[in-house]
């Protein structure tokens, strides 16, 4: 069977596989696929089983658990309590003592922990070749890199090992394997995902990130591990308000020709090939000059900002560790030398960058990239290690830099049929703007990475399709469902322009449902419509067929009074189309 087919029948089981079963299912294709350079600790099978037994005694005890029966592979750079920590360095070694928030509330939710997983050493690379512990190889062609930092994590669920992949991204490690594996990847704004339990690479510049075989999953798993962490003073909570959809007709920026300059020939021929689909399927796409983003992409490692790698590690390599991979060590001990005013210098620079980057992407919904230039041999990056791997982070170095969130997934294939993967590009808090993208680029239904917000009921001229539904897109609104109201409400129809109609509450059986949809927003975009709200409509507390109540329209009784009762016909469309 191949990596695909069996990571997809997993994915479409895992709601009847019990925790245990799928750890047993994942022991065996890793005996199967024989890869030991995934893995630098793999738990032993009798804690594995234990574990997967106490998830499944809570779930037969009634417990919600979103991620039972799945399991996850965990970088290591990212602690797990009772296991190694080594960063991909047997001298840097220590056991860590609590679980990353990030992890423990995978855990939380039922996710069982397979083991710790390879890397490049101290989140140094894109490649997946510098450590110790083995040169990490793609999972579909064993002569090529698996792509880092995040290489074990990417390749577990790409070889159908795990579901879930926890990596790291300071420069598109988690992103550039995501492209490599033809899966996908995510890496949401800087600190939404707390950094508590990473031994930092870059320490404002890292965050936490999800792989996964379906954007469905990966965007489960970054709403589960989202929210503040008091041991995290750099995490963040979503804004209030924060948006909670993409545009109903989506507008992307693409890069002009001369900005693909880096790219190899069959991945250029891919990126066009993703544009002229994305086209094909309704999305506008506007040609943009990002020089200014690659540019500012350079700080990274040619700038002052290199220092904080320093700051990590620095004093760390400077003792010499045997395990320590030749080209990190480099990298680290070239980044002591930046003076502090060149460090402020880079900062300002960074402060104007991120300003361009907004006023951008300020008329789109996002940025389509490709995520990487190319897919080289292991032997390739061995002679080359740091002319390819720079080139290969030339459209992800940016973006923690400019506080910017990513969504990578596969775009066309090559004309070999090599995976090929594109990222959508937003700026901080517009995770669910590139989710919702994402999936329409994969033709997905597109999940929810965002749990907070207000739902709000409507039954007139906000409805889909209706003259002031721009009102609710423009707040970033979410359609959740259509709904009915119970049997104790009527319907009007008031003497407004535009037309809408008006609910009034009667009583108990004193009405008829009313056919209505309910939309999800922010808390500060439900203040902003409320406050901008015209006599006569109200918001007030709506009751549903099911019994939920929620905040939904109505309006002042004595224009009601002078109004035309529409309730037999069920609902404003319906009365509209008569």
């Amino acid at each position: 069977m191949s990596t695909t087919t069996y990571t997809a029948a997993v994915a479409a089981s895992s709601e009847r596989f019990s925790a245990t079963d799928r750890v047993r299912a994942a022991l065996r294709r890793i005996e199967e696929v024989d890869r030991p350079e995934v893995w630098i600790h793999l738990r032993d099978a009798d804690a594995l089983l234990a574990d997967a037994a106490s998830v499944d005694a809570r779930v037969a005890a009634g417990r919600s658990l979103p991620l039972a029966g799945l399991v996850v592979a965990v970088k290591d750079n990212v602690d797990v309590a009772g296991l190694p920590t080594t960063a991909a360095c047997p001298e840097f070694a220590y056991t860590a003592e609590v679980t990353a928030s990030g992890v423990e509330r995978l855990v939380e939710a039922g996710a069982v922990v397979l083991g710790k997983t390879n890397l490049d050493q101290f989140a140094t690379g894109l490649v997946g070749t510098r450590s110790p512990y083995g040169a990490v190889r793609c999972a579909w062609d064993p002569e090529r890199v698996s792509g880092g930092s995040s290489s074990g994590s990417a390749a577990a669920v790409a070889l159908g090992i795990a579901d879930l992949g926890i990596g790291t991204d300071t420069a598109g490690s988690g992103r550039v394997p995501a492209a490599l594996h033809g899966i996908v990847g995510i890496k949401a704004t800087l600190g939404v995902i707390p950094t508590h339990g990473v031994v930092p690479a870059c320490v404002d510049y890292d965050c936490l990130t999800v792989f996964a075989e379906s954007l469905d999953l990966a965007a489960t798993a970054v709403r589960i591990m989202a929210g503040p962490e008091p041991r995290d003073p750099r995490s963040r909570a979503w804004p209030a308000d924060v948006r909670l959809a993409a545009s109903n007709s989506l507008r992307l920026a693409v890069p002009r020709t001369e900005d693909l300059a880096a790219l190899c020939d069959d991945y250029r021929d891919a990126f066009d090939r993703t544009v002229a689909a994305a086209r094909a399927t309704g999305i506008e796409t506007v040609e943009v000059d990002i020089s200014p983003l690659l540019d500012a992409a350079l700080l990274l490692y040619d700038g002052a900002v290199v220092a904080e790698r320093y700051a990590a590690v620095g004093a760390f390599l400077e003792s010499a560790p045997a395990g320590a991979d030749p080209t990190v060590a480099a990298i680290v001990a070239g980044a002591k030398t930046p003076a502090a005013y060149e460090l402020v210098a880079d900062l300002d620079a960074l402060r104007r960058a991120r300003a361009q980057a907004v006023e951008l992407l300020a008329d789109v919904d996002g940025l389509l990239l490709p995520t990487t230039t190319e897919h080289p041999t292991i032997a390739a990056v061995q002679a080359d290690p740091i002319a390819i791997n720079r080139r290969m982070g030339t459209y992800t170095n940016f973006c923690n830099l400019l506080d910017m969130a990513a969504v990578a997934v596969p775009g066309a294939s090559t004309a070999a049929g090599d995976p090929f993967g594109v990222m959508v590009v937003v700026p901080a808090f517009a995770d669910q703007v590139a989710v919702d993208v994402a999936a329409a680029l994969t033709g997905v239904d597109a999940p929810s990475v965002v749990g907070s917000g207000v739902e709000l009921a409507v039954f007139g001229a906000h409805l889909r399709g209706q003259p002031l539904h721009f009102q609710l897109e423009e707040l970033g609104a979410r359609f959740v469902e259509e709904v009915h109201t119970s049997d104790a409400y009527r319907l009007m129809a008031l003497n407004t322009t535009p037309p809408k109609p008006g609910l009034v509450r009667h009583g108990a059986g004193a009405g008829a449902p009313i056919t209505g949809e309910l939309f999800r927003l922010s808390e500060a975009g439900l203040g902003r419509f409320l406050a901008a709200l015209p006599a006569p409509m109200t918001l007030t507390s709506v009751e549903l067929s099911d019994g939920r109540w929620v905040v939904g329209f109505g309006c002042t009784h004595d224009v009601a009074a002078d109004a035309v009762d529409i309730t037999g016909f069920g609902g404003w469309k319906a009365y509209r189309a008569s």
